[in-house]
């Protein structure tokens, strides 16, 4: 029997039904535009990265004691394929999940998952409240800054980074290009 392969509308029902914060469904769509943009920028499959990117936290509302854990069964009940379930479970690694990333996929989430939201309080706190004008200029000068968005864990996403063979710059870059074309849906 072939492998059942998830569709977009599929990904966003199973994604609603698990996500009433509009805090967690803005962070969804950040990370899902991220990772649309990234996957076409790379020759990848955007569907498949977007549908991963919208998913990743599917267990964090209703299940935050077993973030990363619980998601295999939601998705294994759902007949997902391993691939994105694996892909899902590790953007957590070393957080709250022993599986490493592997695949560019799997590392690109790992990295962006927290960067998106440093780039969201940074359009935050600007006059705009936008991404429309926002440049990995501003972003790279509230990095720097240790005490703006403390919560953020800086290391993970340069450890990331590093993984992805890219400049921490240029990944802002394109995280804030990936975040634009998903503007309307964060209210940025």
């Amino acid at each position: 029997m072939p492998e059942h392969i998830p569709t977009y509308d599929e990904a966003q029902a199973i994604f609603k039904e698990f996500n009433q914060t509009e805090s967690l469904q803005k962070h969804a769509y950040a990370v899902e535009g991220v990772m649309a943009y990234l996957a076409r920028k790379a020759g990848e499959d955007e569907t498949k990265w977007r549908i991963i990117g919208l998913v990743h936290d599917l267990d964090y509302e209703r299940f935050p004691q077993e973030h990363c854990h619980k998601i295999r069964q939601l998705l294994e009940e759902r007949d997902w394929p391993e691939e994105y379930i694996r892909a899902a479970i590790s953007h957590g690694w070393g957080i709250c999940t022993d599986v490493e990333p592997q695949t560019s996929l799997e590392k690109t989430l790992y990295t962006i998952d927290e960067l998106t939201g440093f780039i969201t309080a940074v359009a935050l706190v600007r006059p705009s409240r936008s991404l429309a004008d926002l440049e990995a200029k501003s972003v790279m000068k509230k990095w720097k800054d240790r005490a703006f968005a403390a919560g953020v864990d800086r290391s993970l996403i340069e450890k990331g980074a590093a993984m992805l063979g890219v400049e921490l710059r240029d990944l802002v870059t394109d995280v804030i290009s990936g975040m634009r074309e998903v503007a309307a849906k964060l209210g940025l």
